[in-house]
């Protein structure tokens, strides 16, 4: 009797074990359901940043392909009419230190998605523009959001990525940009003989709504964000930022990497719409298809970071790239897009290592550190879109080749020697 006694409540205390939260939480159903919530949140966020970048570049060099049609409508020489390229670009480099502090007093998402929400408003009104001067202004109001999307969403990436997975995440939004960039091009060559460019821009506006409102929909709160209390503190930590020789060095490969692409990407429309190529618009939007090579690439090159370190990725990344570059003089059309398909996967890899490398490098007040990161890129890309005009006038596309290959040699010094693993 006494056994049965003792059966019927071992059986009653095995049925409450069972029950309990620790069983259930280590339990084999359990830990499953636990895994694919996991892996549902991760293709959530991973979706956001993805977004996040399309949503961003789908209007910074939306003007590339038109170029030599802006030189025709306006009566404008090369450099006056790249400037619907440098303007947005130079508002980057100068509003992006300013944004990154604010943000590390702010929070990371609030501000992401109101730049979002923000940007497409100056790209709708870009449409109206009765002028050149109207359409730069309208292009500089633009650059002046978009340092809230890439400088606040670097650092979102740094503080909630697993250190492990930091690389990849990255290339996520990398991926994004990079197919924001092309649709951008690919749209405004694609509707400008068609419909006309004010309506290239208005498409372009939308999308941009439309990215954002799933970025704000998708994109979680953060979880990892520490609160910087007042600016006298956000300004020491641009201080410590700018002491930091890694930081430093990090800054120096951005400025590079993005002067190399802007330069290439803006002076290659002049080049391939003269002889004895005689591309139009929609050729020369066509060209940009290898920004969709590079948004394959790029996740892959995100995984080979993870494994192979950052400083030799960049060295290998500027090799090639610079290789693709001495492609481009062979005046024959495969051969300039073959060699433009590796300038740019070349550079996408080497803005995911860069962009890796400054959360590793900075261990507090991230937003400034990715802020100042954004400028030295952006400057880059600002004398990129200018200094290759110069050599432009004196010796073509020849003398901007080696001016980008010059850049790139010296990523890949800096890289080598200063980056730490």
């Amino acid at each position: 009797m006494s056994n049965c006694i003792v059966t019927d409540r071992s059986l009653h205390q095995a049925v409450r074990l069972a029950k309990s939260p620790a069983v259930r939480r280590h339990s084999p159903t359990s830990t499953t359901s636990s895994a694919s919530a996991q892996d549902a949140n991760r293709t959530g966020i991973l979706t956001a940043l993805f977004l996040m970048g399309f949503g961003t570049f789908v209007n910074l060099y939306a003007t590339q392909p038109v170029l030599p049609t802006f030189r025709h409508l306006f009566g404008a020489s090369e450099l006056m009419v790249s400037l619907t390229v440098s303007a947005p670009v130079l508002a980057i480099a100068i509003m992006a230190p300013i944004i990154g502090s604010l943000a590390d007093s702010i929070g990371r998402k609030r501000i992401i998605c109101t730049a979002m929400f923000g940007v497409a408003v100056p790209t709708l009104l870009v449409a109206t523009s009765a002028n050149l001067t109207q359409l730069i202004i309208w292009r500089m109001l633009q650059g002046l959001f978009i340092p809230g999307i890439i400088a606040v969403g670097m650092a979102y990436i740094s503080e909630e990525s697993p250190k492990h997975l930091t690389g990849s995440t990255m290339a996520t939004y990398v991926s994004g940009s990079v197919a924001g960039g092309f649709c951008g091009r690919f749209l405004s060559g694609l509707l400008t003989p068609v419909w006309g460019w004010r309506t290239a821009f208005v498409i372009i506006g939308l999308l941009t709504v439309v990215s954002a409102a799933l970025t704000l929909a998708l994109l979680p709160r953060s979880t990892k964000f520490v609160r910087q209390n007042n600016a006298g503190e956000s300004f020491r930590n641009l201080v410590r930022h700018l002491s930091n020789r890694q930081l430093l060095a990090t800054y120096a490969v951005g400025f590079n990497v993005l002067f190399a692409v802007v330069g290439a990407f803006t002076y290659v429309n002049f080049y391939l719409a003269d002889k004895p190529f005689l591309l139009g618009p929609v050729g020369l939007a066509s060209i940009f298809l290898v920004y969709l090579v590079g948004s394959v690439i790029t996740p892959y090159s995100g995984k080979a970071l993870d494994r192979i370190g950052c400083r030799r990725g960049v060295v290998l990344a500027a090799g090639l790239a610079a290789l693709g570059m001495l492609l481009t003089l062979i005046q024959w059309l495969p051969a300039v897009i073959l060699g433009l398909t590796l300038a740019a996967s070349g550079a996408f890899a080497c803005q995911s290592a860069a962009s890796s490398n400054v959360g590793k490098s900075a261990s507090k007040a991230r937003s400034a550190a990715t802020g100042l990161y954004v400028a030295f890129y952006y400057f880059g890309g600002f004398v990129g879109s200018a200094l290759p005009g110069f050599f432009w006038h004196h010796a073509g596309w020849a003398g901007c080749v080696a001016i980008i290959i010059a850049m790139q040699s010296i990523t890949a010094f800096i890289a080598q020697r200063l980056w730490k693993d």
